[in-house]
């Protein structure tokens, strides 16, 4: 069994009965082991949009990247994700953060993945509650435990921008 760091986050309809949806049906395919307090954020990007709900959770799977990519991208079109555009609105967004302690880039055309998740460092809305769950936990490539990453965007950025719901 594998152990995974995903994030989930969601802006459409009831955002934290989506979380809490896409948590429960994460158990089909795997043992949700920890689930860090969910957090409102201001939408990146598109800021045209409602806020976000975000969360990270520590997750074990039997299934290997490509495949747990593939099921979890399956799992939001049931879940009711329609495609729109980069940092568009979404009813669920899952995504791998990190896999053990892989460092690995997949190009497939359909689901290119990049293990860990490329810019975790730049996102307060994955670092703050990933900070409560994991603070110790090592990047694999940057080096730094994540409660560091969380300081040096903290200093960086100034104020925090993310609220625990």
């Amino acid at each position: 069994m594998a152990q995974v760091i995903l994030a989930l986050g969601s802006n459409e309809g009831n955002p934290k009965e989506n979380l809490d949806r896409a948590i429960t049906a994460l158990k089909e395919l795997g043992t949700v082991k920890e689930v860090a307090p969910y957090i409102v954020s201001k939408p990146e990007g598109y800021p045209a949009q409602t806020d976000f709900v975000n969360t990270v959770l520590i997750f074990s799977t039997p299934y290997a990247p490509l495949p747990l990519l593939k099921k979890l991208k399956a799992l939001e079109k049931e879940l009711g994700r329609v495609p729109t555009f980069p940092n568009g609105p979404r009813v669920i967004d899952i995504d791998i953060l990190f896999y053990d302690n892989l460092v690995l880039f997949e190009d497939d055309p359909q689901y290119p993945l990049f293990i860990p998740h490329p810019r975790i460092e730049e996102r307060e809305f994955v670092l703050k509650p990933l900070s409560y769950i994991l603070p110790e936990y090592i990047h694999p490539k940057l080096g730094q435990p994540v409660y560091m990453l969380y300081r040096k965007l903290m200093k960086k950025k100034g104020t925090p921008t993310c609220r625990i719901l």
